[in-house]
Order: structure tokens, then C-alpha cells, then sequence
């Protein structure tokens, strides 16, 4: 499995199984928003330094709870 599967494992795929893939599960104009962006596209890293991203800012509901 590669890091895009994976990502979509956790995101995506749950939300469809759910049946709830309307309003969650993809980063889109009306649905929630519980996530993090990191300094770095994840997709472009060696998977061993993936570590090394580091959270700029964290949503949670919506909203902004963390901005470094």
C-alpha cells in the first residue's frame, strides 16, 4: 500500500462506509473539518521522513485551534 492509499484509508474510504461521504471524509466547501496541514506535502516525502513534517495548524470543527 502507498502513502496515498493509506491516507485515503483513513479519510475517504471510512466516510463512504459510513455512507456519510456528503458532508465528511474530503477536504471540501460544506463538509466538516477536523485536520491538520503540515509543512510539507506528504505525498513528496521518502516514507522514513515523514516524521520529520511538522503541524503549522490543526482545525478541529471548523475552526482553528492551533496555528504555529
Amino acid at each position: 500500500m502507498d502513502l496515498a492509499e493509506a491516507l485515503r484509508a483513513y479519510t475517504v474510504n471510512p466516510a463512504r462506509q459510513d455512507f456519510a461521504e456528503e458532508w465528511k471524509g474530503s477536504v471540501e466547501v460544506g463538509k466538516v473539518a477536523d485536520l491538520c496541514v503540515l509543512d510539507r506535502p506528504l505525498l513528496d516525502l521518502d516514507p522514513h521522513a515523514i516524521t520529520d513534517a511538522e503541524v503549522v495548524m490543526t482545525v478541529f470543527d471548523g475552526r482553528i485551534v492551533y496555528e504555529g
